[in-house]
This record gives C-alpha cells, structure tokens and sequence, in this order.
C-alpha cells in the first residue's frame, strides 16, 4: 500500500516512481483540496474517492475576509486577537524583503511589549527552530513568516491569518494557509490582503471568491471542484496536472474520456442525441432572469446533457428554487431538450419547420409509418428519408407545437 498525503504537492512523475517500487501497489491518497486532474479523474469513474466532511467537535468556521491593504485594517486585526490574548500569523512570502515587513508591524502595532518574530525557510535551522520554538510556547505574539507554515503546524492559540499579496497564491494554497488558525474551539479570521495599487487579474480574483465563499468546515472539496473549474482537468494521459482541453474542448473530452472507460469495462457506451431541432421560435435564457453569463452558459450545457425526462423535471425544479418561476422561453428550451430524447429514440436527425411544414429527417432505414398514424397534419413522403407533415396555422403557437409535438414523439416505439 502506498499513502502519498499532501498529494497536491507531487507531480505525476514523482507518483508514477513511486508506484513503480512494486509491481502491484494499492494507491491512497490524500489531500484537503485535490490536484484538478485527481479530481477529475474520480469524478469520471477512474478512481474511487471518499470525502471527509464533519469536522472536529465545537470545531468553527474560519471566518474570510478579502479586502485591499490597509494599515488600520491590520492594526486592529492584530489587537482584535492580541486583546484575546491569541497569536498572529503575518504571512509575507519574499524573504527578501520579509525583515521589512516585519518592522513595518512593529510600526503598526506600536506597542513594545509584543513580540514580532520572523520565520522563513532560508534561516538558519538553529535560528528558525527557536523562533518557531518562542512562538509554539506563547513568548512571541505576531509570527512575521513565509508559506514554510503552510503545512504540519497545529498552534491552537494562533486564530488570525493575515496573507499580504494573496492575488499571487493558488486556491489550494489559500485553503492550507487558512487551515493554520481555527484549529481551537474560537472563532478564527483570515484576511486575504489585495495590493492597494496593483491590479488583481481576472483568474486571481475568482480564487479569491471562491476560498471567500466556501468558507464553512468541510469545505476543502468544494474548493477543489471550483480550482477544476478555474485552472481544468489537465491530462490523465500526459504529465499536466491542470489545464483546459482547448481542442475539442472539455465537454467532448469528458464524453469521449467516459465512452472510452465504459468500453474497457465491459459496459454498454451510451451514445448521446444528435438530433437537431429547429421549430422556428425563440428559446433562450433572458439576463433578467439569470443575469450571470456563466450561470446561463452552464445552464445551456446542463440542458443540452439530459438523457431522462426525470433528469429534465429536477432541473426545473432546481431552477425555479434558485431562481423563480420559469420564463415561457426556458419553458420551451426544456420542451425541446424533452423532445430531442423522444426524437432520438424514432433516429430521427433533424426535425424543423418551414413554412407550414414539420421535416423530420430519419437515418437510414429508420422511418416507420407507424409513427404518424395518428398525425395531426396531412403527410407526404418524398423520399424514404424524409417526412413533411402540414399543419395548420394555429399549431405553431410554442405550447401548442412542443405539445403537439410530444404527444406524436412519446409513443413507445
């Protein structure tokens, strides 16, 4: 059995050495937010996962903050906890310039009785063991230090985080940081401090949103989750541990990626509807309904991917919870993600209105006769492909048509 702990840390080459000191090796990994290629990897069927989530009892929830630098913003942080009679962490990650920080929270603090020590991992070993050492046992009050206590470190009396230039950190990173305060039954805060000048890029700030929002205990894989939507899955064939698929792009890869997985186990491979629908009226998520572009684009492609009128009716129910009754234009979006199941069962490719016409396209050999025995329109049949049905003008109102519609499709075939 191997236990790779911190995974998170390691690259693929590093995991592959080590799994090649055995012929048969059992793999365990654990990590508090992991890498977006494990991630991704457990959620398509590849590795098993187990999740951790109730925390330690009277345990609570590090409360985040992410604001820009403020002098009076640290100062009363840092007395907040010293008038408490807690510690600090002042995480400021350039040794060169970490002594200055350090000083600089002295002149904030403005009170010689507290004790600002520096710790980093170019110290001497004997120097950073004591200061490391004064702070454990209460004597040193603000720890002025680098990410070298980003893992490892259990200090009870320690429950305020102060990470400068946070926009620079991964999301993993943030999450670890974090974990260092809170670890006690008091309430803990971390403040995420931005540059007062320096833009923040668009990518750091939804990391920084994102350890802002999942805040509570427990909330390590629903970081991971958002890291993977952020950096990508990487390359479960190659050595990136994050990255998008720009080429065919994720949703293709994961569908190709899971056609692949079912087929070396045996499994029967799904494949997904094809069939296009054109009924000639507007379907679409208005901006006052859903106003986030992602939220809508995600909304798309979770309509587009229903295989079960089930799956169909809890999404509409989840959408009417988060955000109120349907709109008639997604009412008709999910009708039409209904009919395209019903379509793909007949194998009909296309179907489309022109005119006062219904087109259906069928595969080849694929058209029954039974199908429009109850037809509400007159039908003609040109070729052994296609169908055109003509309706009257009053069948082309959106409910009426998607009915109609339905009615002709849901037949068992």
């Amino acid at each position: 059995l191997l236990v790779i702990d911190e995974e998170q840390r390691f690259g693929v080459e590093h995991k592959e050495r080590l799994k090649r000191f055995r012929v048969n090796v059992d793999v365990l990994t654990m990590s508090a937010t992991p890498i977006p290629r494990t991630l991704h990897m457990a959620m398509i069927g590849l590795r098993d996962i187990s999740s951790l989530a109730t925390p330690p009892l009277d345990r609570r929830s590090v409360t985040t903050r992410v604001c820009r630098f403020d002098r009076d913003l640290i100062r009363k942080a840092i007395r907040f906890e010293l008038g408490r009679e807690g510690q600090v962490f002042y995480l400021h990650n350039r040794v060169q310039t970490i002594n200055s920080a350090a000083q600089m929270v002295r002149e904030i603090i403005a009170d010689d009785s507290v004790r600002v020590d520096v710790a980093h991992g170019q110290m001497h070993k004997h120097d950073l063991e004591d200061a490391m050492v004064r702070f454990v046992k209460g004597q040193t009050q603000v720890l002025v230090c680098s990410t070298i206590i980003e893992a490892g470190l259990d200090i009870p009396n320690a429950n305020t985080m102060i990470i400068v230039d946070a926009d620079r950190f991964g999301l993993s990173q943030l999450h670890q940081l974090r974990g260092r305060v809170g670890r006690y039954k008091h309430r803990a805060y971390a403040y995420l401090l931005l540059p007062a000048s320096r833009p923040v890029n668009p990518i750091a700030a939804r990391r920084l949103k994102a350890i802002e929002e999942f805040s509570q205990l427990g909330s390590g894989f629903r970081i991971a989750l958002r890291d993977l939507e952020i950096r990508g899955a990487g390359n479960i064939l190659g050595p990136e541990q994050s990255g998008h698929i720009n080429t065919v792009g994720y949703e293709l890869y994961c569908q190709l990626l899971g056609q692949a997985v079912a087929r070396l186990r045996n499994e029967p491979v799904e494949q997904p509807a094809m069939t296009v629908i054109d009924l000639g009226f507007h379907v679409g998520i208005p901006k006052n309904y859903i106003a986030s572009d992602r939220q809508r684009l995600e909304v798309y492609r979770r309509a587009g991917q229903m295989r079960t009128v089930a799956d169909i009716r809890r999404f509409e129910e989840e959408l009417r919870d988060l955000f109120g009754p349907l709109p008639d234009s997604v009412r008709t979006l999910l009708d039409i993600a209904e009919l395209r199941m019903y379509a793909a069962r007949w194998k009909i490719r296309s179907l489309i209105v022109q005119g006062m016409d219904l087109i259906f396209s069928f595969e080849e050999g694929a058209y029954t006769a039974d199908l429009f025995a109850r037809s509400p329109g007159r039908v003609s049949i040109p070729d052994p492909r296609t169908v055109y049905v003509r309706l009257d003008k009053s069948y082309f109102e959106p409910h009426t048509l998607t009915s109609v519609l339905r009615k002709l499709l849901k037949r068992s075939r």
